[in-house]
């Protein structure tokens, strides 16, 4: 029988479909944000936005310079605006998640304002489309894919490889619906599943896989060659395959099934390594496009 408790010891690392926290690009930079599914707005974070205003090069820098900003609105009498931010937990750059503070579309516009800055106008005229581009959104998904699709081709990558990037959404989605089905919990156990399947089919767990890769937050499957992600694909297509017909109950008999499903890319990688005598597992990142390409 599977043992949970050395499973739960692993690292985990949240499907991107779980992922409720995102990164939107202005300029090259980064700005983390949230969605609020049930107020229906996005929240974003406020040092984020004012290192894009002020150009500073530290995150620490840029929260020294919202608590001065804070301290000059308090005086103002924008009390009122400062209490309605509230704070999210979000990943920093080390990986980790910690409170930040945060504010929506309507409050960063009053905060905006008080920054002088020859990006500010830019800034808003993208913060709407943002805005705009997330309520679109919800309305009809595929538009969600067809962005994807978008942003990878100006990354570099190639039209194989990107073909076979969307696929992997899909398949993944489908895999985590029959988890969902069997009483899986979400986000933990859904983890340390994913690390079963990628440790039994390429011989390491998420993070080792990451290490490899030279990877810290980044997502991993962003940084698979065309193959890998094949077999990444493979393994989740057999378990949710294999789910579909054994109808698991819990998360014992998942993570039986899990490992089965990944077998099947583990049995394929072998073949392939022994056709080409190289592995397959490669250290090559999204850093080295033209590598990527070549290998796609």
């Amino acid at each position: 029988m599977f043992v949970r408790t050395s499973l739960m010891a692993t690292r985990m690392e949240c499907a991107m479909t779980e992922n409720k926290t995102g990164i939107k690009l202005f300029e090259g930079k980064n700005v983390r944000h949230e969605w609020d599914a049930q107020e229906e707005k996005l929240w974003f974070s406020i040092v984020d936005v004012i290192a894009v205003l002020t150009e500073q090069k530290t995150q620490r820098g840029a929260s020294t310079y919202w608590a001065v900003l804070k301290k000059r609105l308090s005086e103002e009498g924008a009390d009122q605006l400062l209490t309605n931010c509230k704070q999210l937990k979000m990943v920093a750059a080390d990986g980790k998640r910690y409170k930040t503070n945060v504010a929506d579309t309507e409050q960063l516009l009053r905060i905006i304002q008080s920054v002088p800055s020859p990006k500010a106008e830019p800034f808003k005229l993208w913060l709407a489309k943002v805005g705009s581009e997330r309520l679109d959104e919800t309305v009809d998904p595929e538009l969600s894919i067809e962005r994807a699709i978008q942003n990878y081709r100006q990354l570099g990558y190639s039209e194989a490889w990107i073909n076979q990037r969307i696929k992997t959404i899909e398949v993944r989605k489908a895999l985590t619906d029959e988890w969902n089905q069997s009483g899986v919990k979400q986000r933990e156990e859904y983890a340390v599943l994913t690390d079963l399947m990628s440790k039994t089919w390429s011989g390491m767990t998420t993070r080792e896989y990451k290490c490899h890769k030279g990877l810290r937050k980044e997502n991993l499957r962003d940084n698979m060659t065309n193959t890998e992600l094949v077999l990444n694909m493979l393994a989740e297509v057999a378990a949710t395959d294999i789910s579909v017909e054994r109808q698991p109950v819990g998360f014992d008999e998942s993570a039986v099934v899990a490992e089965e499903g990944a077998t099947v890319a583990k049995v394929a990688r072998a073949q392939i390594e022994l056709s080409t005598g190289k592995s397959v597992v490669s250290s090559l990142n999204a850093g080295n496009m033209k590598q990527l390409s070549d290998d796609a």
